[in-house]
């Protein structure tokens, strides 16, 4: 059994210059496990192949993380209004921004989803609108997320294919995050803003402390009013700088002239302003926002291959912190995939996506649908190809990842404060 790690000690801020969450002291048997992976490994070895510990893992899918990009709707849903496309396109940036704050303490991973794994979610507002989330695994050499979130009533979409790839880099893992986002606003001619992801890293991973950490740079690009924004995530240096350091720049794409400069920490706050200038303002502040709930089905509800009920032995021996029986519950999944790709090969089929296909135009994956190439425009077409019910059917729990603070007032948005387990009007349905 391995002992528990530590949490490392922070400073006044809460953390190490600034992050309360993103470093990690393992204990001795932990180390030597991994040291013990470590020693087999090359230097730029793909990590998919190797079986991590359970103690670095974070008790939930990849599917179900991606959502986190989902928890401040209301930043998306002002950002359609304005009819400046530049005060459109700063918005869309801040909404990017906004969900990179969501992350377990310490330097965990979300489990690898297996080939065909869905996770499905929605969402309502205060504005008497909906929106509603699928993702799946289409494929597993190489790894691929697709994933669709949609809210119609408000003209929003958001679609996206996700390929992260893990290398062994000495004294760190990073997570190339391969693929890209694209957000449609429908009440604007179905603009379209393209986005792709910085990369992650674990460092630390032999000697010292473990730190979570995004690096390198991405960029949110609007070809038809000509935006780029260029993002710098900044990874802190030995001796000096900090922790979640962002910095970018939102040029003309034709002519490079900067309009907009962004500073700040995504773990904090960050702001915008214009080039040489003090006068700042805030675009993001964790401290002043709140995760808006995600609505679930029960796990007794879900499919076998919906990502809470099929990792769901795994998740409650992680949270007993009983590491045996993670470890012996994940094997039985791995196994089991590879049972399953076994007996396609022996019967000469292929895996077929249920909720997604192949555009092969732009070579991925798209939300399969019958109208508008794979757009659902009306919810109630989209809510029963994704549930195959009506909402009134089910019996769905809210839950937030993470604990939050006081919600801001938005005019699609309710102002609340969740901190303790409540009943809403709903019976079936729970704050967490």
């Amino acid at each position: 059994m391995t002992r528990k790690n530590k949490t490392a000690t922070t400073n006044g801020n809460g953390g190490p210059d600034g992050d309360p969450d993103c470093t990690e002291v393992l204990e001795d048997d932990s180390r030597s496990i991994l040291m013990g992976i470590i020693a087999q490994l090359g230097k730029g070895t793909d990590l998919h192949r190797v079986t991590l510990p359970t103690f670095v893992l974070e008790p939930r899918s990849m599917l179900e993380r991606i959502t986190d990009f989902m928890s401040h709707p209301e930043l998306l849903l002002e950002a359609t209004t304005p009819t400046d496309p530049l005060d459109r396109f700063i918005g869309v940036v801040g909404f990017f921004l906004s969900g990179w704050h969501i992350k377990p303490k310490g330097v965990k991973k979300p489990y690898n989803p297996v080939l065909g794994e869905i996770f499905r979610s929605r969402w309502k507002y205060a504005n008497g609108t909906e929106a509603i989330y699928v993702a799946e695994q289409v494929s597993h050499h190489p790894p691929m997320s697709a994933y669709h979130y949609a809210s119609p009533e408000n003209g929003i979409m958001i679609q996206g294919n996700l390929r992260p790839k893990p290398k062994f880099l000495g004294n760190s893992a990073a997570t190339l995050m391969e693929g890209s986002s694209t957000i449609t606003m429908e009440r604007w001619n179905n603009e379209q803003y393209f986005i792709t992801m910085p990369n992650v890293y674990a460092r630390g991973i032999l000697f010292g402390k473990m730190v979570m950490e995004l690096g390198d740079s991405c960029s949110v690009k609007c070809p038809k009013n000509g935006f780029v924004c260029e993002l710098n995530f900044k990874t802190k240096g030995f001796f000096s700088g900090q922790y979640n350091a962002v910095t970018g720049k939102i040029k003309n794409e034709t002519t490079g002239q900067v309009l907009k400069e962004i500073s700040g920490t995504w773990s904090n706050e960050l702001f915008i302003h214009a080039p040489k200038s003090s006068k700042k303002q805030s675009l993001f502040d964790v401290k002043k926002s709140t995760i808006h709930p995600m609505i679930v089905e029960q796990e007794h509800q879900q499919e076998n291959h919906e990502s809470r009920r099929l990792w769901s032995k795994v998740t409650d021996a992680l949270k007993r912190k009983d590491m045996d029986t993670a470890t012996n519950e994940k094997m039985w999944i791995e196994d089991k995939q590879r049972a399953d790709a076994k007996e396609r090969q022996i019967q000469g089929t292929q895996f077929k996506s249920r909720f997604f296909r192949l555009n092969p135009s732009t070579n991925e994956y798209i939300l399969k649908s019958d109208d508008n190439d794979g757009v659902a425009t009306n919810i109630k077409t989209l809510d029963a190809f994704v549930f195959g019910t009506s909402s009134s059917t089910s019996s769905p729990s809210t839950t937030n990842c993470t604990p939050t603070t006081k919600k801001v007032d938005s005019t699609m948005m309710t102002a609340t404060t969740t901190t303790t387990t409540t009943t809403t009007t709903d019976k079936n349905l729970v704050a967490t």
